[in-house]
């Protein structure tokens, strides 16, 4: 019904549409990579939860995935939501602490693989029109995921370098401050949201360069 209405009153139109047909499926694969990352090194708890598959219910959260997505389309103009994480029990893996990290990193690292095969389609079969526009947004997609999910702030992906980088001692502070990290992140997003797109804005630009 949101999603109708921001179509109604032009707040999402052709272009917004293709880049969020395109951006569910490269969401999905992001937290695919993570689970099945998990699961190289020991841990079956995203297997065992049925997360291992590219069906999007499995990964749709009904607040994150489409409640606020498009409730913030309706009110900012701007789009900020996340999918229902894939559970992960670093203790089951083997060398837990390196494991976690690297099982972290294997979201954004997909997606910096899909934005080549995005690339090499492009800059190979030169395409036009419809096609064009959905690889384009396909790869730009991505270029925002990656960078995006490698911010160094949790829950974001690249936090995991930070809790690796943390003594073991000091851990347990690290952890209480994850508990509310999602609402933090929320809140930069909602008051600074030029600084998102200051950080985003010069890798897309750099990636549109390598295309034409």
């Amino acid at each position: 019904m949101l999603l109708w209405l921001a179509i109604r009153e032009g707040m999402l139109g052709r272009d917004g549409l293709i880049f969020f047909a395109v951006l569910v499926p490269s969401i999905i694969l992001h937290e695919v990579s993570h689970g099945y990352a998990a699961l190289a090194f020991g841990d079956t708890t995203a297997r065992d939860a049925g997360r291992l598959t590219l069906n999007p219910v499995a990964h749709i959260d009904p607040f994150g995935t489409l409640l606020l997505p498009a409730l913030m389309v309706l009110t900012t103009g701007s789009a900020f939501g996340f999918a229902k994480p894939v559970p992960v029990r670093p203790g089951m893996m083997r060398n837990p602490r390196t494991s976690s990290l690297l099982t972290s990193l294997a979201g954004p690292a997909t997606n910096l693989v899909l934005v080549g095969l995005a690339t090499l389609a492009i800059r190979v079969l030169r395409p036009e029109d419809l096609v064009l526009q959905v690889l384009f947004f396909f790869g730009l997609s991505n270029v925002v995921l990656a960078v995006f999910n490698l911010l160094p702030v949790p829950p974001l992906d690249g936090s995991a370098l930070i809790e690796w980088l943390i003594p073991q001692r000091f851990l347990h502070i690290w952890w209480r401050f994850r508990t509310y990290s999602m609402v933090i992140l929320l809140a930069i997003f909602l008051l600074q949201r030029d600084a998102f797109a200051r950080l985003i804005n010069p890798v897309a630009e750099l990636w549109y360069g390598w295309l034409f």
